[in-house]
């Protein structure tokens, strides 16, 4: 990179004398119905023209063209009594709301909205609890978000085919919108599809020959800043930074967004100045860009296309090419205007002075060359533009980066060398379906505008084994060492033990990015480094409204990203996946299908590891928490839906039975020594942990209630963590300051049997005998042998046929009406006892993390004034350093020798009682 004067001006002749490069590949229509699109350099809908002009752009226009959908055999679903109910579509095949697309020379983006409400149940307890923490139903506005899926898939333009063939094998031109219900049959005459980039136009006639369907073009420009405005205000971990190879993801404040910079760089270069939501100005760009690499590349390499000239770079070295400061000055740094030796002097600048031809060069050191060269250009007049507007961001986007770690690298050190460190390049995660993304949303009623970041949750399905070319993959009896990372279509109601459909060559429904395949247990190094999964819209959840900083909460106590620690991590999950596979197998009965379901989960899972080893931050930030929820979600993934129900079952029934001789006994106690061991019991019983290779091995030395009793008589204090006293004086209070009882508790519960039954219960009781709300918390979907919500009311209506304390606050709280105890009290008795409640935390983890929890905890929270989180998951490897804005105890018996030295500096089975007066 050469700073001298010429160049300057060598580069403002240049920026201000661009052409227009829209159409640069020269490729003809087809010219027949059968004839192919021939494949072009770069995709075409990223505009190259680069004049100096200037324009306001408008808010994107909002179309009234809907989708159709199938209404034969609809039916009200729920109550009919409801305002705007729920019509179920038993025909529809994937309950489609809108499909957008972005259709450029070299790629098309594909967005689709999928709606999977689950069937809503009567469940008679969920309503008595949500009117008594007056929750209301957030799932009915002027235009119904129900929840569904967002999904990213990309294909080849020149296989524009398999991308109508992939749009009729799901439906996706056949929609629903939930407002108008006009029964026009299944004839798509009249839908219209939106779209933007310049194949809208070329393909229009296509579309409507092979799928009936009608083009409606959007304004690119309008689409792009659309698309990267809400990717910014609602993803999280969206934009991020690369310097030497390492990614660090940028929270982005939505309210403090405006105004940044966003540089598409697609055949050419355009520069976007972002004011605001549908208030954006060209201000510059050049000619020089991704098609400006791609052809030079494809004249001085011979390469065949974009991705192999990519994959030569990495390869190369420029050196034998470039001339470098070093060269001119006897290999010194020209220290006096803080140019280092290795510094590009002149690109290309070698050549001159050596008698060579272009065929004694290395075709890897003249892409790489010819890539420092035009990336390095690109970030310069992107800075330049940056500071004469005064913009302190600069964001990149277009698929001439896609997600090419040395592209991006090249781009940040030129921002980072002209701005002196002053400024920072940040790129997209999905930076190549912006465009796809706006169009969506100039549909008139999208329903993302009010989505935040906490109603939107990423994630990575695997997929099915996808062998060779056939769109029909095998059974997955028939698994070989490749694992796809494309999407499979597979129709609703589709059994996984059928073949399974898959996307054909050239798609990646799930990434947004073309992954090659594994081979045997590594990737190849050339697998796009970063990946885009389906976004869940999640309507019903909420931000904890008792964090004390929601924007500085951060959930994950490690940061895996530490030397050795993603490596000891990866290894304790491998270590452990053979136990998981045979109980998961054993959870369905043992079955062949099981065994098949089994062995693609491990592999499918393995890859994820695979994956994440290569770019740990492929997915995004990672946690140890995003790991343990990645495994469960691959289990479901695999239709492995409670693979410890029996355990946890036969956990219950033991720890049932004697609960009524620990109740007696802590009734014989006073008070003081009661707390204390009503604390020791929940340190106790949160041993029983099949998450933990430390206590799976505990369940070979006896039966659950003899562990229990080795741990209880293991309970000595002072505990690693012993802040018990501090709670013991809140509780009671001392001479100096009277006590008063908390109002309402939030009790995070953790594991089955023993914990729940002998540990948490016994201590809700105590805060209900002292008057306290007492509302359990527990996870939506099963984990590992997790307590859930759904098992909760069954586990309180027995244990409440020996408790009369239980039974009363459980009656009061809506969670026995339907069970099947004698009610030996009066309504008036009943009515006067304070409530004990159950609600869900919206998770399937292991841990939680308090920026999505479900609508009915964050109504519950409202009034509480004590959270309790027990459990590792919970307390320690998420929120250990948490603060709200109540009063917190964290209780947990440490199951892993590495965590406990690293966090609490003890040993393993130390125990954490944290306890945190309000922030």
């Amino acid at each position: 990179m050469d700073s001298s004067k010429e160049d300057h001006q060598e580069l403002n002749s240049a920026v201000a004398g661009c052409i227009n490069v829209d159409n640069f590949d020269g490729k003809d229509e087809p010219n027949s119905d059968t004839e192919k699109p021939e494949s072009t350099p770069l995709e075409r809908g990223e505009s190259g023209e680069t004049e100096m002009t200037s324009f306001t752009g408008n808010p994107i226009h909002r179309s009234s063209s809907r989708p159709l959908l199938d209404l034969s055999g609809a039916a009200i679903q729920g109550n009919f009594e409801e305002r705007d109910p729920t019509i179920l579509l038993p025909n529809q095949s994937d309950d489609i709301s809108h499909l957008a697309l972005d259709i450029g020379g070299s790629l098309i983006k594909l967005i689709y909205f999928s709606r999977h409400e689950n069937k809503p149940v009567n469940d008679r307890r969920k309503m008595t609890i949500k009117e008594r923490l007056a929750v209301s139903n957030v799932n009915r506005r002027s235009y119904p978000i129900l929840g569904g899926r967002l999904h990213f898939v990309k294909f080849e333009t020149s296989k524009i085919y398999d991308c109508l063939d992939f749009i009729y094998s799901k439906q996706l031109h056949r929609g629903m919108d939930s407002r108008h219900w006009q029964a026009q049959g299944s004839d798509t005459e009249n839908t219209i599809i939106k779209a933007t980039g310049g194949g809208a136009h070329k393909y229009a006639d296509l579309f409507k020959e092979r799928l009936g369907i009608s083009i409606e073009k959007e304004d690119e420009m309008d689409c792009l800043v659309a698309g990267a405005n809400f990717l910014l205000k609602a993803i999280r971990h969206e934009a991020f930074t690369h310097m030497e190879g390492h990614k660090a993801f940028v929270q982005i404040d939505s309210n403090d967004m405006f105004p940044y910079l966003l540089v598409n760089i697609g055949s050419g270069v355009s520069m976007i100045k972002v004011d605001g939501d549908g208030v954006f100005q060209r201000v510059s760009g050049t000619n020089v860009g991704g098609g400006t690499y791609w052809g030079l590349g494809k004249l001085l390499t011979k390469c065949k296309c974009f991705d192999e000239l990519l994959e030569l770079s990495q390869r190369g070295d420029n050196r034998t090419i470039d001339m470098l400061v070093g060269d001119i000055y006897g290999g010194m740094d020209y220290s006096k205007i803080g140019l280092s030796a290795s510094t590009i002097a002149s690109s290309f600048g070698k050549t001159i002075s050596e008698n060579k031809e272009l065929e004694d060069y290395r075709p890897e050191d003249i892409s790489l060359s010819l890539l420092r060269m035009i990336s390095y250009n690109i970030g310069q007049i992107s800075y330049l533009n940056a500071l004469r507007f005064g913009l302190k961001r600069i964001f990149f986007g277009g698929f001439f980066i896609r997600g090419h770690a040395y592209t991006m690298d090249t781009i940040s050190f030129a921002v980072h060398f002209w701005s002196k460190g002053e400024a920072q390049a940040m790129f997209l995660r999905h930076e190549g379906f912006l465009g796809a993304l706006g169009a969506f949303m100039s549909y008139e009623k999208h329903g993302l505008d009010d989505l935040k970041a906490h109603h939107l949750v990423e994630r990575f399905p695997m997929g099915a084994p996808y062998i060779g070319g056939n769109v029909h993959g095998p059974p997955l009896g028939d698994l070989n060492e490749k694992i796809s990372w494309m999407e499979k279509f597979v129709q609703k109601g589709t059994e996984i033990t059928a073949p399974v459909p898959m996307a054909p060559p050239g798609t990646t429904g799930l990434g947004g990015f073309e992954v090659p395949s594994s081979k045997g247990d590594t990737l190849r190094p050339d697998a796009s480094k970063l990946n885009v999964g389906v976004l869940h819209l999640v309507p019903s959840l909420e931000v904890f409204p008792l964090l004390a900083d929601p924007k500085l909460y951060e959930p994950n106590t490690i940061d895996i990203s530490e030397h050795g620690e993603l490596e000891y991590w990866f290894t304790v999950l491998s270590e452990h996946m053979p136990d998981l596979v045979d109980k998961a197998v054993a959870s369905e009965g043992g079955t062949d299908d099981a065994k098949r379901r089994g062995d693609a989960f491990a592999r499918a899972f393995f890859a994820h590891l695979a994956r994440l080893m290569e770019e740990p931050a492929a997915y995004g930030k990672l946690g140890l928490a995003n790991l343990l929820e990645l495994r469960e979600e691959c289990l479901r993934e695999f239709h492995f839906i409670d693979v410890y129900r029996s355990i946890k079952q036969r956990e219950n029934e033991a720890s049932l039975a004697v609960l009524p001789d620990l109740l007696a006994e802590l009734d014989g106690m006073n008070e003081e020594a009661r707390l204390l061991t009503l604390i020791e019991g929940v340190l106790a019983a949160n041993i029983f942990d099949w998450g933990s290779r430390a206590c799976v091995d505990l369940y070979h030395k006896g039966t659950i209630i003899e562990i229990y009793r080795m741990s209880r008589n293991k309970m000595q204090r002072p505990w690693r963590v012993d802040d018990f006293d501090v709670f013991k004086e809140r509780m009671f209070g001392s001479d100096k300051k009277k006590s008063h009882p908390y109002k309402r508790a939030l009790l995070f519960v953790d594991n089955s049997g023993a914990d729940i039954v002998l540990g948490m219960l016994p201590l809700a009781r105590e805060f209900l005998r002292r008057g306290t709300e007492v509302v359990l918390v527990a996870n939506t979907l099963p984990a590992l042998n997790d307590v859930t919500a759904m098992e909760l009311p069954d586990i309180i209506a027995e244990a409440a046929k020996h408790c009369d304390i239980l039974r009363r606050a459980a009656e009061a709280g809506g969670l026995l009406v339907d069970a099947m105890i004698t009610l030996q009290d009066s309504p008036k008795e009943r009515s006067s006892s304070v409530p004990l409640m159950a609600v869900e935390n919206g998770c399937g983890s292991p841990c939680i993390d308090f920026r999505q929890v479900t609508l009915e905890l964050a109504a519950a929270a409202k009034d509480a004034d004590l959270i309790i989180l027990e459990g590792m998951g919970r307390a320690l490897h998420t929120n250990f350093y948490a603060r709200f804005k109540c009063d917190a105890l964290k209780l947990a018996m440490v199951k892993n020798q590495r965590l406990a030295a690293k966090l609490i500096k003890g040993n393993l089975y130390d125990c954490v009682c944290r306890f945190e007066p309000a922030s």
